[in-house]
């Protein structure tokens, strides 16, 4: 494997029941700050840390001070194309870059990458 292989950070916890979707989302960055090419896939309820109301997060300011580091540094969210909110208009307001994928895309991405963080 080379470097250019990208780390995965794969969440799948729910922010709104746990802190393990915070720490996960920071470790990432993290590494991102490292140099280091990362890929983070938000799967089943971790899609919620794209939540524009972050009073119902565990740890929601700090989930919103991060995710606008992940913006800024133009880092890409990918996102299980079947567990994000349909209609919900207060979802990604901030328009992180976000990539809908499958489940089986999502294994790919797993693969592709050199390193796995699953949470």
């Amino acid at each position: 494997m080379t470097a250019a292989e990208p780390v995965l950070v794969l969440i799948s916890v729910d922010p709104r029941s746990s802190h393990r979707a915070f720490e996960a989302l920071r470790i990432g960055v993290g590494i991102v700050a490292g140099e280091n090419d990362v890929t983070f896939v938000l799967a089943d309820g971790a899609v919620h840390l794209l939540d524009g109301d972050t009073d119902e997060l565990v740890d929601g300011d700090d989930i919103a001070k991060f995710r606008a580091t992940l913006k800024t540094m133009g880092v890409p969210i990918h996102v299980e194309a079947s567990a994000v909110p349909q209609g919900d208009a207060d979802w990604n307001v901030e328009r992180n870059p976000v990539v809908t994928v499958s489940q089986d895309e999502i294994a790919e991405l797993a693969r592709a990458a050199r390193r796995a963080l699953v949470f």
